[in-house]
């Protein structure tokens, strides 16, 4: 499995370099700041991706949460966290999101 970032996101790092570098710098330091591992990391961020309803950075905090040893049933667990505090109709969007990127996965 690959993380390729989204085409949106390259165009904008080669037309604003400074300011991506400052955004790469910026996530950097966060992550460096605390005590959790890369894994936990990328399963908060799926989360909170998805509780901002962000569907490409959903996408992408999937892939990059594969790429660091989460499972699939692990994303899901994520995901069905959210159904108390988001509601059912959100949780399950969120699924289908999952599924998106599921089914990319068994494609590549």
């Amino acid at each position: 499995m690959k993380d390729q970032p989204p085409k949106h996101f390259t165009k904008f790092m080669e037309n604003f370099p400074e300011v991506g570098d400052a955004y790469s710098n910026l996530g950097n330091a966060v992550r460096a700041a605390g005590p959790l591992d890369d894994k936990t990391s990328a399963l908060i961020k799926i989360a909170i991706s998805g509780g901002a309803r962000i569907q490409g950075g959903f996408h992408s905090h999937v892939r990059k949460a594969r790429l660091k040893g989460a499972s699939w049933e692990e994303i899901k667990h994520v995901v069905m966290l959210s159904l108390p505090t988001l509601g059912f109709p959100v949780m399950m969007s969120l699924l289908s999101w999952v599924e998106d990127v599921e089914k990319k996965e068994a494609e590549e």
